[in-house]
């Protein structure tokens, strides 16, 4: 099973992180920012991917500690879990609708973390949250897990949607990329011979 369980507490943050990349999507929520909790649930959901993350921080400063911290130990979960990189796709892409927004992910699970951020809002918040963390999360996650990742909102008015589509891109992206290959015979996908 490829599995991990990372904890990280800082002066900031105290987050706890279990995954199994080899999971059913069931996952367990508990960040304290109820919408940043809802796009981690549907990104369990949709990469079929158990996850647990409990993190406490300080709320009453902003969520952006909160939201980048849990970033990076999913990211440390995920690396951790998918191991030495070898048998996997490794690529992986998705289109993503929801109502009128079109997101898309494509993903590289290279052990080269880049970030290809192209997503604007028309709103500064979501509820009680700044929409200009959803890229501080994408690049924390993506920079810890080794992923060259990529995504675009297409179109769209609404942030909820923009935001949800991209979070549901990148899961079913994943998906695709962490399958096992059994046509690589436990090798890795590269002409390297390495990733």
């Amino acid at each position: 099973m490829r599995t991990a369980e990372i904890t990280r507490k800082t002066k900031e943050t105290d987050i706890s992180v279990k995954i199994n990349l080899d999971g059913k999507g069931n996952a367990t929520i508990n960040t304290g920012i109820g919408f940043f909790d809802h796009m981690l649930e549907a990104f369990a959901k949709h990469s079929a991917i158990d996850l647990d993350v409990t993190a406490v921080g300080d709320l009453h400063i902003d969520m952006h500690h909160t939201v980048e911290d849990t970033g990076i130990v999913m990211g440390q979960a995920f690396k951790k879990a998918i191991g030495d990189f070898k048998g996997i796709v490794r690529y992986g892409h998705y289109y993503c609708p929801l109502d009128e927004a079109l997101s898309r992910a494509v993903v590289d699970v290279s052990n080269r973390p880049h970030l290809e951020w192209r997503v604007e809002f028309k709103r500064d918040k979501v509820g009680e949250m700044d929409t200009e963390l959803f890229k501080e999360w994408f690049a924390a996650f993506a920079g810890n897990a080794g992923l060259t990742l990529h995504v675009e909102s297409l179109y769209g008015e609404n942030s909820h949607h923009i935001i949800e589509a991209s979070y549901k891109a990148l899961a079913r992206a994943l998906r695709m990329a962490i399958s096992i290959d059994d046509r690589l015979g436990g090798e890795y996908a590269s002409t390297k011979g390495v990733l």
